[in-house]
């Protein structure tokens, strides 16, 4: 049978790509896997004794509203209310199966063939993987020296076709956080342009501070420009019930549950009710995981200033460091499968991220404890000791 060139000629997953090269994963116990972020610890036991009693019942197992379980909706509004010194409405709210669908349905309720996006590099994998399967356009906009893109730089990639711009902060792979001032600047553009401006805040919680991400929800006509995405995977350790969520107006909402109706009907009820005990039963659980993943940002940041083996961090944010291997000469998705087959590291190639090889690697750094790290630095030492002589070795040959 045919399939659609599209699809066919769009990459594999990044994720199982990396998985690919550990054959299986369990069968090396000295692998240190930092490719996939995702907690290592278990929710809440609140989160979990909700979900068994729900789990139980008779309607445990049922669809829900369309737009999700009225409850969630009305908890997770009140949240970003409070959180963001603003007004967020339950009908400003849907629950997805995860924010990599509330992306994907909101880029087709906004975006058509041959439409145009604009996304910064770094770009989320899976953005740009959708965009592109769908016959939409990704407009890349390049950042500034320290990784932040800025909103000046965008208004000359605005055309015709462009439907919206895309900031993910904290970003992934990048971990860059855009201040709330930047977040002003873009929403600002947005509307004297009369397009959407769709900030995805999966690591909004990992920021290291609880001060509002953006004050967008406190103008009173924020819903004519902003779509905010969410996640609630990796803020409540549920990364596998798949719940996420579009806050949008009610207008373009309407339009995202029509598409969600055809490809999921509605997130699933054990992951939506999950979402809501977590919202209102787990708030200081979650405060002191967020402080846990800044210690460990802390100990990456700190023990990587030595540029171990020639590895340089550029960024670090969120569950994410965004580091620069020194093998100028190698491709980086080499680098990536020497790290893992020789020194067990797992981590993903950069080139995911980029629409080129400008020779970077993510690092999941929530996935490292103080002990990992110090691990993490010894290998890369000796991956650049033995690779970068290897490489010497290879152009004294050539030359």
């Amino acid at each position: 049978m045919r399939v659609n060139r599209r699809v066919l000629d769009q990459i594999d997953s990044p994720i199982s790509t990396a998985y690919a090269l550990v054959s299986p994963p369990e069968g090396d116990p000295a692998l240190l896997d930092l490719a996939q972020a995702a907690p290592r610890y278990p929710p809440a036991p609140v989160v979990v004794d909700h979900v068994t009693r729900i789990a139980r019942g008779r309607h445990g197992g049922t669809y829900t509203e369309v737009p999700g379980l009225p409850h969630l909706r009305e908890a997770f509004a009140a949240e970003l209310s409070r959180d963001y010194q603003g007004s967020v409405a339950p009908d400003n709210v849907v629950v997805t199966a995860g924010c990599n669908q509330a992306f994907s349905l909101v880029a087709a309720a906004l975006a058509g063939t041959g439409d145009e996006l604009i996304v910064p590099l770094p770009y989320y994998f899976n953005h740009d993987m959708w965009l592109r399967m769908t016959g939409i356009r990704p407009v890349y906009l390049r950042p500034g020296p320290d990784l932040v893109p800025r909103a000046a730089d965008a208004e000359p990639l605005i055309t015709p076709r462009t439907r919206a711009i895309v900031l993910v902060t904290p970003g992934n792979p990048s971990g860059v956080t855009i201040d709330p001032a930047g977040i002003a600047a873009f929403a600002e553009l947005a509307r004297r342009h009369d397009i959407a401006l769709i900030v995805d805040e999966t690591y909004r919680s990992f920021r290291g501070t609880d001060e509002p991400a953006h004050h967008l929800f406190a103008d009173p006509h924020w819903d004519r420009t902003l779509v905010s995405l969410h996640s609630f995977a990796k803020d409540l350790a549920i990364p596998g019930y798949r719940v996420g969520a579009v806050v949008a107006s009610p207008e373009v909402n309407r339009q995202v549950c029509k598409l969600l109706d055809c490809v999921a009907v509605c997130a699933p009820r054990i992951g939506q009710e999950a979402a809501w005990a977590g919202l209102v039963h787990a708030r200081g659980w979650r405060r002191a995981r967020a402080r846990d993943i800044a210690r460990q940002r802390a100990w990456f940041t700190a023990a990587m200033a030595g540029r171990p083996g020639g590895f340089e961090l550029l960024s670090c944010g969120g569950f994410f460091g965004w580091i620069r291997h020194p093998f100028t000469d190698r491709p980086t998705d080499d680098v990536a499968r020497d790290l893992v087959t020789r020194y067990h590291t797992l981590l993903i190639p950069g080139t995911a991220f980029l629409p080129e090889d400008q020779g970077m690697l993510r690092v999941s750094v929530s996935n490292l404890d103080r002990a990992a790290v110090g691990t993490f630095v010894d290998r890369l030492t000796e991956a650049g000791r033995v690779l970068g002589s290897q490489d010497s070795r290879a152009l004294g040959r050539s030359g």
